[in-house]
C-alpha cells in the first residue's frame, strides 16, 4: 500500500496513525495538494489527500473511507466500534474534529491571499465554527481518558489530532489556557508513539492570486 499525504494535514494524520497502529505496511508519499504539480490529478476528482492506493485496485481517498476499509482489511485493533452507541458517539466526535479542521483550513486559505481580498466577516465565521467545536469536544470529553467507552478509537484518533492541528495552524486561540481537560487528555496520549511519528509540520504552498 501507499498513501499520498500532505505533512500538516490532520486527515492524512488519521490515516497514518491508524496504519501504524494497525501495524499495516505502507509507503508514505508527500504531497502539497496545493500546487498546481499535485499527485492528486487523475487519482481523486476532488484533489484531496489522504489517497490510498492499492495494487490492482481503485485508488480510496477521504480518511473516513479509508479508515473504514482498514478496519476491514485488519480489525484489530477496530477503530469504528462495533457497539452501535458507541459507534454514533465516535462518528460525532470524529465529525466535529473535522469540522474544527475544515475551519482552520478555510482560515488559513483565506490569510494565504493578498490582504486586500480577505474577508473578515467569513474568518470570523470560521473562528466560531471552531471555538464551539472544540467547547464539545471538552464538555463530550468531560475528566474521562478516553473520548468514547474505555478504549482507544476514531474519537481519540481525530480528536487528538485536532488539538495537534489548532497548534500549528491556529495558535492564537489558546486552547490550553481554557480546556484544562483537554489538556490532560493530551498529557495522556501525546507520547504514543504513532503520534509521536505523525507530528505535523508546514510545506510551503503557492501563493493564491486572486
Amino acid at each position: 500500500m501507499k498513501l499520498i499525504i500532505a505533512t500538516p494535514s490532520p486527515y492524512a494524520r488519521k490515516v497514518r496513525v491508524i496504519l501504524r497502529e494497525k501495524n499495516i505496511d505502507f509507503e508514505e508519499i508527500i504531497d502539497v495538494p496545493w500546487n498546481t504539480d499535485t499527485l492528486t490529478l487523475g487519482v481523486n476528482p476532488l484533489g484531496k489527500i489522504p489517497i490510498l492506493l492499492r495494487d490492482g485496485y481503485e485508488p480510496l481517498f477521504d480518511s473516513k473511507v479509508i479508515v473504514q476499509y482498514l478496519d476491514g482489511y485488519k480489525p484489530k485493533p477496530l477503530f469504528y466500534p462495533n457497539d452501535y452507541s458507541e459507534n454514533i458517539s465516535a462518528r460525532l466526535v470524529e465529525t466535529v474534529s473535522d469540522g474544527i479542521c475544515d475551519s482552520i483550513v478555510l482560515i488559513f486559505l483565506e490569510n494565504s491571499r493578498k490582504e486586500i481580498l480577505r474577508s473578515k466577516t467569513w474568518i470570523k465565521r470560521q473562528e466560531k465554527k471552531i471555538f464551539e467545536g472544540v467547547q464539545y469536544l471538552s464538555n463530550n470529553l468531560d475528566q474521562k481518558q478516553y473520548f468514547v467507552g474505555n478504549h482507544f478509537n476514531i474519537a481519540d484518533v481525530s480528536g487528538f489530532t485536532c488539538l495537534e492541528y489548532l497548534d500549528l495552524r491556529f495558535p492564537k486561540f489558546k486552547w490550553r489556557d481554557k480546556y484544562k481537560n483537554l489538556v490532560s487528555y493530551w498529557n495522556i496520549h501525546k507520547d504514543r508513539q504513532s503520534f509521536k511519528e505523525t507530528k505535523p509540520y508546514s510545506q510551503i504552498i503557492e501563493p493564491l492570486d486572486d
